[in-house]
């Protein structure tokens, strides 16, 4: 499924040496209880990602925010496919099983009544509780992960919303998105696929269109040199 690739540039002109996270929100994803993930976490440069969707798991213990969702095995996925995943071969509807003591994993078990635009993890009788989460994830990091348990079958519809932070953050720690305060949303005009976020002295976050951003420091730079030319001939 993946296509164009978007590109987040972060400035940080603030006196605060930080990480910047970027997260997804999704009200409308259709499961209880889920929780997002760091997706990326740096302390700046460009972050660049494509919509192609993947079925991950991690062995997190009780999913509770501060965990790491560190994921054991990662399956592609695509919401437009109304077919079974494969290891190999991408498609909406995933299996997830506990076949030993010490082992879990994805099987390519359909869900009945599937349909295209969401995807499907159907969890086996043998999951125990409070041992491993699952969960959806873009462009090869998980975004969104939930408690596993056993015979529960979980329908994620994605709409999701870009949200970027400033603070201490690691990619895969399970977030409390309710005490983030400092986040702004990343939203990508139609036709637009790179945006910069500047996080400024006042701690206050701007964005724009990279586009416009490097037309503005193109003409300050240009502005500068002739007033050096200028002071220059007098």
């Amino acid at each position: 499924m993946a296509g164009n690739q978007y590109t987040l540039r972060v400035v940080n002109d603030s006196t605060n040496f930080v990480d910047m996270c970027v997260y997804q929100e999704d009200p409308n994803l259709g499961v209880p209880n889920v929780l997002s993930l760091a997706w990326f976490a740096k302390p700046a440069y460009p972050i660049r990602w494509t919509v192609d969707y993947s079925f991950v798991w991690s062995e997190t213990g009780t999913l509770v925010p501060g965990v790491y969702f560190d994921a054991s095995q990662t399956w592609p996925a695509d919401p437009t496919v109304n077919g079974v995943t494969t290891e190999t071969k991408a498609g909406n509807q995933i299996g997830f099983s506990h076949p030993s003591a010490n082992a879990y994993t994805f099987t390519s078990t359909p869900t009945d009544g599937a349909q295209v635009g969401s995807l499907y993890i159907k969890e086996a009788s043998n999951i125990p509780l409070k041992r491993a989460s699952i969960g959806i994830g873009m462009s090869g990091a998980g975004t969104f992960a939930v408690q596993s348990q056993p015979n529960l079958n979980l329908t994620f519809t994605p709409h999701p919303v870009y949200y970027l932070a400033a603070g201490t953050y690691s990619q895969g720690e399970v977030l409390d998105i309710g005490s983030i305060t400092d986040k702004t949303d990343i939203r990508f005009p139609a036709g637009v696929f790179s945006m910069t976020a500047t996080l400024g002295e006042d701690n206050q976050w701007s964005v724009s269109p990279t586009s416009g951003r490097n037309a503005l420091e193109h003409k300050q730079v240009i502005s500068g040199k002739r007033e050096l030319l200028t002071a220059a001939t007098r």
